[in-house]
């Protein structure tokens, strides 16, 4: 019997020191410190896919801080057409003109906005219920409602409606793409991008060249004259005309095709990848640890250089430069 107390103490002791003892990416090599930086006027409070907002209410845009201030308590949900869509504290969508002028604009709703979009006269919007809506900007009336199922559990980063032309893409919280004619204010067409249970809601999308590509945490949906779906634990994606780079939780950068076709993995041990973005002829991939990692874009090559961050800091990835704390980086 003792020796079987003591075989399990060990076993256990084992189990618990292997479990507290977390594995990070430890480059072999480090080229330097990335030099190209400046500061904001602030740290990051809220991250959004197309803006952030500081610590003093300031936004941060895709090309840099603005100094309009978004009030204290109002959560931000996406920056589109020259308006800046916020919730306030009473579950209300407030909107804020870009120019700074004092014409806000409120939508009453009382409840949850998950994600909305604003083209011309056209907003869309996505409850947190994943029901789909159009409103008028200027009368503010309904004029689309459609019901979808409600998420059980979903991924923190939302993707917001698309406008194309016409077509309103809404991209919904248990895994599709929802396509409305705004005109005409009818569902065309329903893509499914992926069916898992828990956490699928599109979490990205783009269209370049007639060829769409969306994904989940978990899939990766290219449409165009076809259909094309891989499954991977995406971190981050990227996607220009030359094709499709993500970063996967298992540390690994993937090239692929538009069409989803493969062309090349780079793999780093450990690696918590934040951020990604495609500049010229380079991809560059943060990684949480306080690395930067510039790769060839296929991924023959790289580089991995010092960067002044901690792992707690919220990330924002601008046009060509990480955002991070109260400072940046730029990639150009």
């Amino acid at each position: 019997m003792k020796t079987t107390f003591i075989a399990l103490s060990a076993a256990m002791a084992v189990l618990f020191s292997g479990c507290s003892h977390k594995e990070v990416f430890k480059p072999e090599h480090v080229k330097g410190e990335w030099r190209s930086a400046g500061h904001l006027s602030a740290s990051i409070n809220q991250v959004t896919q197309s803006a952030a907002v500081l610590e003093n209410g300031h936004l941060l845009s895709k090309d840099g801080e603005k100094m309009l201030k978004i009030p204290n308590d109002y959560s931000l949900i996406n920056i589109s057409d020259s308006w800046v869509i916020t919730a306030s504290p009473e579950g209300n969508m407030v909107l804020f003109p870009q120019d700074g002028t004092d014409s806000k604009i409120t939508f009453d709703f009382k409840r949850g906005v998950a994600a909305a979009s604003i083209q011309g006269d056209i907003v869309a919007v996505l409850f947190t219920n994943n029901e789909m809506a159009l409103y008028s900007l200027e009368s503010k009336k309904l004029l689309f409602k459609e019901p979808s199922n409600a998420p059980i559990a979903v991924d923190a980063r939302i993707a917001n409606p698309y406008f194309l032309k016409e077509l309103v893409m809404f991209l919904t919280l248990d895994g599709k793409i929802v396509i409305v004619n705004s005109e005409t204010k009818q569902v065309l067409r329903s893509v499914v991008v992926s069916s898992d249970e828990y956490f699928n809601n599109i979490t990205y999308m783009n269209v370049i060249d007639n060829n769409l590509v969306a994904s989940t945490g978990n899939t990766v949906l290219a449409l165009s004259q076809k259909e094309a779906r891989e499954k991977y634990e995406i971190r981050n994606i990227a996607y220009t005309a030359d094709g499709i780079w993500l970063t996967t939780k298992q540390g690994e950068v993937i090239a692929l095709s538009p069409t989803l076709q493969f062309k090349a993995k780079k793999k780093f041990p450990f690696a918590h990848f934040v951020g990604i973005s495609v500049q010229n002829d380079r991809v560059f991939v943060l990684e949480q640890e306080g690395y930067m990692i510039a790769l060839s874009k296929n991924l023959l090559t790289y580089d991995v250089f010092d960067i002044d961050m901690d792992s707690d800091n919220k990330i924002f990835v601008g046009d060509g430069q990480f955002y991070f704390d109260d400072r940046y980086i730029n990639l150009k």
